[in-house]
């Protein structure tokens, strides 16, 4: 197992963790649109897969379909582990595979596919409609999106009410699987509160950015709320970090 496995290993993770050398920066240009598939190489590719077979592909009818991603610290690329994940599982899977935007305060996976997002989870939690009304179509037929909608910003003080678990349960049930892309959790407890009803969590470290203690408080902090930690992906990272280097981390 790579040595970027070991910063969170040696914070006392029992399970096995997840890692990619997929890098944000890479979409900055030209942003995805439907019609493209995603723009990685044939490493990030790989490693992506990774995430997918660990975090969703397991064996045994307990294997999870609602998956939260949440940072560890905001601007770490969150919203593209969570959205490229997406994909890869999108086309290793025949069921249906929905994301949902749940950071209101900072929504960012609309951008990543190129869409429009007006009508998303803010509009749902103030209407009636169905949760399909609120779903955008994506690059692949099992694909979909549930964007933060318009006005999001006014509407994070719903995250953690029974009107969002309403929701979700209802993407539960239109849905084979649902990724949750979160606010970082040094922004809020959002991805906290959202973990403690799915299936578990999936937390995006930032290389050269996060530090041992607040990643030990996070994880120290989502198991006292009773979180399923399902592993953590080191994003951005460009080189193998050397192990003296993790031992002064």
């Amino acid at each position: 197992m790579s040595r970027n496995f070991e910063l969170m290993q040696q914070l006392g993770k029992e399970q096995a963790l997840l890692e990619t050398s997929a890098r944000a920066e890479s979409f900055v240009p030209e942003p995805i649109t439907p019609a493209m598939g995603p723009k990685i190489g044939d490493v990030e590719l790989d490693e992506l897969l990774k995430v997918v077979q660990r975090a969703f592909l397991l064996p045994g009818k307990d294997a999870p379909r609602t998956v939260v991603f949440t940072g560890l610290e905001s601007r770490n690329g969150c919203s593209w582990i969570c959205a490229r994940t997406a994909e890869v599982l999108a086309s290793q899977v025949t069921g249906s595979v929905c994301l949902l935007d749940a950071n209101l305060r900072h929504p960012g996976l609309h951008e990543q596919f190129g869409v429009k997002n007006h009508y998303g989870l803010a509009d749902a939690l103030r209407q009636t409609e169905p949760i399909r009304t609120f779903v955008t179509p994506l690059s692949r037929p099992n694909l979909w999106l549930v964007s933060s909608g318009s006005s999001s910003e006014t509407c994070y003080e719903y995250v953690g009410s029974d009107r969002m678990w309403h929701r979700v349960a209802e993407l539960r049930a239109e849905f084979d699987y649902v990724l949750v892309d979160s606010e970082a959790m040094n922004m809020s407890s959002d991805g906290t509160m959202l973990g403690a009803k799915a299936d578990g969590v999936v937390v995006v470290l930032k290389a050269n950015s996060s530090r041992r203690q607040p990643a030990r408080q996070a994880l120290q902090d989502l198991r006292a709320a009773g979180v399923r930690v399902l592993g953590a992906v080191l994003n951005q990272r460009t080189f193998p970090i050397p192990e003296a280097i993790y031992k002064k981390l």
